[in-house]
């Protein structure tokens, strides 16, 4: 078979897709349905980008990584990634040059994402961000260029360092002076992808694709059709906790609207949003999978603590809010907050790594970047930013190490040459991205 000039991979372009009431799902690789196709290559399938972040640093005494594949030794706080070691690149050493020295919190985070200069006052400025440059380019092939989510509302009004707070609520910039709204409510998140609408919203995604889904079943093998009934139950299970939640946030909008205000406004559970951190940071987690494994979108985020983070975790045995806490980051209850968000990327990227592609995982066709903002919280470090890559985005991203540019020169440790490194395995060649014109070297 002849490639086709389309950016819709040749390999991806097989897969069967169902379709129903307004629905298009993507289903998972299934080896009957491309028997008579030509073997696919890793490059044949969609590459996608995903970033997760943690608000704050993490506790500097337990992040640390050395060695590589089987044999790699992974830190207190980096021991879930324990399983995907032979997947995962451990990178020290980075930063981004403009957020050094302009003050703490959201002059540390503004342009994590794009290196930009930030600027102080009313008028927010800060530059599209590499996780929407790559959105922009592979985005024409899916219902939606990215997904923007988050755990926790966004704030308004000012540091007292005169910069926005909307820089430290937002990671994604669709253009410089304006953030991709993120969203916090699970509910509006899958209704978006699954475009679920007025009397839609009553009706199972996969009841608007089950006369697709029945015919596809009696013309695939068994194994395949194991596959497929364990796609589809996997499907389901997540959109009944996302029934819960919308009956939640349906309730929280009424008493909202009782006492003329948002409910957004409230505190959680009042706000519908779960009052559990880590069932809200598995759904959401839970999405992004599901968006990827259907083709929804291959473009996603997730801040599950945003800097200056308000959120609470008793089920950690913490007392101090988020915040708070990572001003004495080098204690053991902070190491549970950063370990707890770690872990909470490795079940993502596990999850990933469940879905067959092919001879690989969608984590394998995958980047998915965990990070936060500066180091050591308790300084307000941003020097070298805590940063892991998971997946080997189609054999273009060789994975299994632990990178250490500490002793390198600025020139050569800037996030924005990874961004430029990673974007051209996207095919999006730039010749500058924020302060850089040279790539990573070892990526």
């Amino acid at each position: 078979m002849p490639r086709s000039n389309s950016p819709f991979s040749r390999a991806f372009s097989r897969r069967v897709v169902l379709k129903g009431a307004g629905c298009t799902m993507a289903l998972p690789w299934l080896e009957s349905v491309n028997a008579l196709a030509d073997t696919p290559q890793a490059s044949d399938f969609p590459k996608r980008f995903g970033v997760v972040f943690l608000g704050c640093g993490v506790n500097e005494d337990h992040w640390s990584a050395e060695g590589a594949g089987a044999d790699m030794k992974l830190s207190k706080t980096l021991s879930s990634l324990e399983p995907l070691k032979k997947k995962i690149n451990v990178i020290d050493g980075l930063y981004v040059k403009a957020l050094t020295n302009q003050g703490i919190h959201p002059a540390q985070t503004g342009s994590l994402l794009s290196g930009a200069q930030i600027t102080k006052g009313a008028l927010i400025h800060s530059g599209v961000s590499v996780d929407q440059m790559i959105a922009a380019h592979v985005g024409q092939d899916t219902p939606q260029t990215s997904i923007v989510l988050a755990c926790e509302q966004p704030m308004t009004g000012y540091h007292e360092t005169n910069f926005s707070l909307a820089y430290s609520s937002h990671l994604s910039w669709q253009t410089p002076d304006s953030p991709v709204p993120v969203e916090v409510y699970p509910s509006l998140a899958w209704d978006s992808l699954f475009d679920n609408r007025g009397s839609m919203l009553n009706l199972s995604v996969l009841d608007r694709v089950k006369e697709r889904a029945q015919d596809m079943s009696r013309k695939i093998s068994a194994t395949d059709r194991g596959k497929l009934d364990e796609y589809l139950t996997s499907v389901r299970e997540i959109e009944k906790r996302i029934e819960v939640m919308r009956k939640a946030k349906d309730n929280a909008d009424d008493s909202a609207k009782a006492k003329n205000m948002s409910a957004a406004m409230m505190d959680r559970p009042a706000s519908g949003l779960p009052e559990d951190l880590r069932e809200h940071a598995k759904l959401m987690c839970d999405i992004i999978a599901i968006a990827f494994q259907t083709n929804k979108t291959r473009v996603a985020s997730l801040i599950i603590s945003r800097d200056l983070s308000a959120m609470y975790y008793p089920f950690l045995d913490v007392k101090e809010g988020h915040h708070a806490a990572s001003h004495d980051n080098s204690s053991a209850s902070y190491e549970r907050i950063a370990n707890f968000h770690v872990s909470q990327y490795a079940y993502l990227a596990s999850k990933l790594d469940s879905m067959k592609e092919g001879d690989g995982t969608v984590l394998d066709n995958s980047c998915l970047m965990f990070m936060s903002n500066m180091f050591v919280g308790r300084k307000h470090d941003n020097s070298r930013l805590p940063l892991v890559l998971a997946g080997g985005l189609g054999g273009t991203l060789e994975t299994g190490r632990t990178l250490n540019y500490l002793k390198e020169s600025d020139d050569k440790r800037k996030m924005c040459s990874l961004y430029l490194s990673l974007m051209d395995r996207f095919g999006l060649k730039l010749d500058q991205f924020g302060d850089s014109q040279t790539r990573l070297e070892q990526i």
